[in-house]
């Protein structure tokens, strides 16, 4: 494990891609890849990276018929990738570059398992915020299964925000909807009630995943509740612009 974490951390910092986990550890399992994750994690902290955040991944039928994953996953955010919009973002940060539409959580409250609701959620969450992710994969994509991208933080690069912050209760969150344009074409549209019926429940499914490994969501926190669409390539020099309607717009450009 500790092999395994060294070799991602390397690959992030020269932007590379190592070969795939499960093609040399066959037997490695969804919880050895999350000690992985554990391992790269702690070691950031240590050197001085602040984690303000959660990404869930996979929540959704169109991201798992994208991956071939049929589970969901979480990983970590770090002060140092999270953008406001309008941005301009190195593309040379990440490698496998795509971006994929999603609603962010702000919490005021902790959100704590093993029993968390929807509804919990909502009544700890302060307000929602349209977001953007950036994916940013260091495991060779082809034939990967979910141990390889859990290990591999759940392939998450970046954040971008924008639009306006709303309250929970000031909208039906299962309608809020988007249109995502790369280069002033449109990609990807997608309604958020893709994410498990709500987006919502994606957040108490990573409480009640969290408590498992000892673990809780803080006041504070940001957490991605999912894409509600599916992934889309980005090429150095591309324009991104996501249109929330009433929740406002995100825009950013990668150079």
């Amino acid at each position: 494990m500790a092999q395994i974490a060294a070799e991602l951390a390397v690959a992030d910092r020269e932007r590379g891609v190592v070969p795939r986990i499960t093609a040399r550890w066959p037997e490695a399992t969804v919880e050895d890849s999350y000690a992985i994750q554990r391992v790269w994690r702690e070691q950031n902290v240590a050197a001085g990276r602040r984690l303000v955040g959660r990404k869930i991944g996979l929540t959704s039928r169109a991201m798992q018929a994208a991956t071939g994953i049929t589970e969901p996953d979480y990983g970590v955010m770090f002060d140092d990738t999270v953008w406001s919009t309008g941005a301009t973002i190195p593309f040379d940060d990440f490698s496998n570059v795509r971006i994929e539409v999603e609603l962010a959580f702000v919490l005021a409250r902790p959100l704590e398992g093993p029993h968390c609701s929807l509804v919990d959620v909502l009544r700890a969450t302060e307000y929602v915020v349209p977001a953007l992710e950036i994916l940013n994969s260091h495991v060779e994509l082809e034939g990967r299964t979910i141990v390889d991208t859990i290990a591999d933080n759940a392939a998450y690069g970046g954040m971008v925000l924008g639009g306006s912050p709303t309250a929970p209760d000031a909208v039906d969150l299962r309608w809020v909807s988007a249109l995502l344009y790369r280069n002033e074409t449109i990609e990807e549209t997608g309604v958020a009630a893709g994410v498990l019926n709500h987006p919502a429940t994606g957040v108490a499914w990573l409480a009640n995943k969290l408590h498992q490994h000892g673990d809780r969501l803080e006041a504070g926190e940001t957490i991605l509740a999912g894409s509600f669409t599916r992934p889309t390539w980005i090429s150095r020099g591309d324009s991104v612009l996501c249109d929330y309607g009433p929740m406002g717009t995100i825009t950013c450009r990668f150079l």
